[in-house]
């Protein structure tokens, strides 16, 4: 099946409408209850999560997720904006002005089609700044849960299945030995004709894991009650074959 052409609307006059209110409720992850299934895959960086996430939208027919899409477009609407990247309360400000759209794959910001703006090197560094931010993963927290729309939603990212979707229909934590990650890495860059050395990669990627388990916000971990999916030494078709199984079993499960 083909993922929902219909664009979802993840912030601006609805996120700004409600922000205040949701902030003086205490928005956490025991406070959502969606209104549409949710399909929820985390794990470190370099495990496949958003291909196989965009894979699984793409079987179901649902709506996709990609997390650290979100955290670049603000990054890009804070610099078009210059609006200081370390700065936390503005940015989170920022978050309630704006107005990001999904489609698909594809992502708009203020009506603009920013979805290669958002994949360049620079646009990656940025969103790792403003992450880090407890205002910023606030906002965002509302601009992802706006995603949840029939049919459903399958989301891509650190802490969907922990914080952003606590009650999702199914949680997979995608993992593989850093070593297979930086394999992976070092493919690509190779085959885009650049530079890299893979020791290096592994020693990034095992940094970059320590930064993200350790950070005191939205920190990365396994879910409760989520399935384990180790993808090293697997492909990408069989990896896939697995989630879908997993998804299908879940959609079959009595009560849905």
């Amino acid at each position: 099946m083909k993922q929902p052409t219909q664009p979802v609307d993840v912030s601006g006059a609805k996120q700004n409408a409600n922000h205040d209110a949701e902030h003086e409720a205490g928005l956490d992850a025991a406070s959502f209850t969606g209104a549409a299934p949710v399909i929820t895959i985390d794990g470190p960086s370099g495990t496949g999560k958003g291909t196989i996430a965009g894979l699984l939208a793409a079987h179901l027919g649902w709506h996709l997720l990609d997390s650290g899409a979100l955290y670049r477009t603000l990054a890009l609407a804070a610099r078009r904006r210059d609006v200081d990247l370390d700065a936390g309360p503005e940015l989170g400000r920022l978050a309630t002005q704006v107005r990001v759209q999904l489609e698909g794959e594809r992502v708009r910001l203020d009506g603009e089609d920013v979805s290669a703006a958002i994949r360049t090197a620079e646009a990656g560094v940025d969103a790792s700044r403003v992450a880090v931010h407890p205002d910023v993963r606030a906002a965002l927290l509302g601009w992802q849960r706006d995603a949840a729309v029939a049919p459903g939603l399958v989301a891509d990212g650190r802490d969907m299945g922990s914080r952003v979707f606590p009650d999702a229909l199914l949680k997979i934590y995608l993992d593989a030995s850093p070593e297979e990650r930086a394999q992976r890495r070092y493919k690509q860059l190779k085959d885009k004709g650049m530079d890299a050395n893979l020791r290096d990669l592994v020693q990034e990627l095992r940094a970059r894991d320590q930064r993200d388990r350790e950070r005191s916000e939205s920190p990365l971990m396994v879910p409760s009650a989520a399935i384990i999916v180790d993808s090293t030494s697997k492909s990408i078709d069989e990896v896939f074959t697995q989630v879908r199984s997993l998804a299908e079993a879940a959609l079959d499960s009595p009560g849905l």
